[in-house]
């Protein structure tokens, strides 16, 4: 539809409807130009444009100027007004133009007075449907790249609730290694300056590579292994990705950020499961973490955020196209993502 929101093809549509109205008496009365009294009237062609050329203009005068003007801002009392006195003019114009050129001296007022009014209706009516239409298809464009801004902004905003929240976790296992004196203290930065680098200039765009998101997540993992060791069983199946297939940054975190979260603690044999395949353009992404029975304490005032936010996110980005379900069964939470990687 983009071509035809270009100025040269609007001019060109509206030339031929032009053409075709004004050419219909000719194409209805193929005998028309072969009479032979009309042959003789050498000014027919030149009242015949004259006139046309009128009724485009009320056309346009109406549509540009008095339904802007006076319709929109309900000033109906001078439109009504407006149209009496335009077509008042019309009248004495189509008597004046057949006075000066036609050949006949025959006028007749009864058929010029309902031909020139229901014209007039006709012109005006479809430069009403017109304009209204043009303004309408105007306010709905106006209406989607509101509606397309918005979204942006709200995604944005989404996705900077997460990275606080991320780093807020990460930087306390750094504290925790540091106040250990731990020899991991320094592979742990240099995987931290990864992660920063990855969420300040890889989660820019719209898209990335979902090897660089499963990277991302791994590095994570291992940052959180190292805070507790032997505490927490931690098991993780990522397949190979067989594709080269683009998802939305830092959408998957959440599900791991949340696990290690409210899968810790006071948790007798904490464990958790993380999968993630490919099957088919299907992404199946699932975590599990054990949790207490029966303990639904928030851990800290930022608790929850993640999986709102995923939760926000799928529906605004993908819709219809993923399936997002939380289970608790057996003294296991589990999460699980189906997402149509098209």
């Amino acid at each position: 539809m983009s071509i035809f929101s270009r100025k040269w093809v609007i001019l060109l549509l509206h030339a031929a409807a032009w053409i075709l109205l004004f050419s219909l008496p000719f194409l209805l009365r193929p005998d028309y130009s072969q009479s032979s009294e009309k042959k003789e009237e050498n000014n027919a062609w030149l009242f015949y444009i004259v006139n046309n050329a009128l009724w485009i203009g009320l056309f346009y005068f109406n549509a540009l100027v008095l339904i802007p003007q006076l319709l929109y801002k309900k000033r109906y009392t001078y439109f009504a007004c407006s149209h009496v006195v335009l077509f008042a003019v019309y009248l004495l114009i189509g008597w004046v133009n057949r006075l000066l050129l036609a050949s006949d001296n025959q006028f007749n007022w009864r058929g010029h007075l309902l031909f020139t009014f229901f014209f007039f209706l006709f012109i005006l009516a479809a430069s009403v449907a017109f304009q209204m239409s043009r303004d309408r298809m105007k306010a709905d464009k106006l209406a989607k790249d509101k509606e397309n801004e918005n979204l942006k902004t709200e995604l944005s905003l989404l996705r900077s609730q997460v990275s606080p929240h991320f780093m807020f976790n990460v930087l306390n296992n750094m504290v925790a290694l540091a106040r250990k004196q731990s020899d991991q203290l320094e592979p742990s930065l240099i995987k931290l300056s990864s992660l920063m680098r990855y969420m300040l200039y890889e989660t820019d765009g719209e898209r990335v590579s979902l090897d660089k998101e499963i990277d991302y997540l791994q590095s994570y993992i291992d940052l959180q292994k190292q805070r507790f060791g032997k505490n927490l069983c931690v098991e993780t199946a990522f397949s190979n990705i067989d594709g080269n297939y683009e998802i939305e940054p830092m959408l998957l975190i959440p599900f791991v950020e949340n696990a290690f979260k409210h899968g810790t603690g006071f948790i007798e044999n904490a464990r958790i499961a993380i999968e993630l395949r490919v099957q088919n353009k299907l992404l199946y992404f699932e975590v599990k973490n054990r949790y207490k029975e029966g303990s639904d304490e928030i851990k800290d005032k930022t608790s929850g955020i993640g999986l709102a936010n995923v939760k926000r996110r799928l529906n605004l980005l993908y819709g219809k196209k993923h399936q997002f379900t939380i289970n608790k069964n057996d003294g296991w939470f589990t999460t699980t993502l189906q997402l149509n990687l098209h």
